[in-house]
């Protein structure tokens, strides 16, 4: 076995440590506030905050009734990108259908496949704004989507409610986790495929297999692609040492005015 083995039964309280809840440029200041409740009468204690319109904020402290700790201790990130730059499995919430290749799991489910994974490393879930949730372009930061089952007819959740929710899914996933999965190597983290994904682009455009008037679909595809097969980092640092070979080939080729790349 080799030292990045990783093979240690976690705790429930372990579990839930290793999850961190991201709330995206939440509006209303009492939603954090009754956030940090929900997580702290569930046992999650990471609380991130990207660009929150009113923070810290006297409301926010009345919701918490009590879960002041979590609110003091709550990490605020100028970016979705820095928020998860650690993370290996990223599940993103979403109210409604989306267009797009990202397995979808119920709230149960996704609390198990989190619970599963956390003992490879820090996982997040994230939550969008109170009205129009997460853009495409952050969902592309996740490597699956939840969503709430409810009422057809009335569907709405608040915000503090679904992190309730999902919260609650994810104690009693933690309290059941099983056992977690062996790997030689860690899994690869969200900021060393976020590098990877950027160096892809890079030589995809300069070789002229990408269309730079129209990027975004065929990179989300690969994503969901590298999302399925679970990259870990020794494999992440393989893909990139391809892409660095063929920038010095595609280097060499034009040096030598157009030829095979040969010295």
């Amino acid at each position: 076995m080799t030292e990045d083995r990783v093979s240690a039964a976690l705790s429930p309280e372990a579990v839930l440590q290793q999850v961190r809840v991201v709330l995206v440029e939440t509006s209303h200041p009492g939603n954090i506030g009754a956030t940090a409740r929900a997580m702290k009468n569930m046992g999650l204690r990471q609380l991130v905050l990207v660009r929150p319109k009113y923070f810290p904020h006297p409301d926010a402290t009345a919701l918490a009734s009590g879960a002041d700790d979590i609110l003091e201790q709550a990490r605020l990130a100028d970016s979705l990108t820095d928020a998860v730059a650690d993370c290996h499995f990223v599940i993103g919430t979403s109210a409604r259908p989306r267009r797009g290749e990202w397995p979808c799991f119920d709230a149960r489910a996704a609390a198990l496949r989190v619970a599963g994974a956390v003992a490879l490393g820090p996982c997040a879930v994230i939550f969008g704004r109170e009205r129009t949730g997460l853009t495409n372009a952050e969902l592309d930061h996740c490597h699956a989507l939840m969503q709430i089952p409810s009422n057809p007819d009335y569907s709405s959740l608040n915000l503090a409610q679904a992190v309730q929710v999902v919260a609650y899914e994810l104690r009693m996933a933690a309290c059941g986790a099983p056992e977690p999965q062996q790997r030689q190597h860690p899994p690869a983290a969200a900021a060393d495929m976020e590098r990877f994904y950027e160096h892809l682009e890079r030589v995809m455009l300069r070789s002229g297999f990408l269309d730079p008037a129209n990027p975004r679909h065929l990179l989300s595809r690969l994503r969901r692609l590298f999302d399925r097969a679970a990259v870990d980092r020794n494999e992440v640092n393989i893909l990139r040492g391809i892409l660095a070979a063929v920038e010095q080939w595609a280097v060499r080729a034009k040096s030598n005015g157009g030829g095979d790349g040969q010295a």
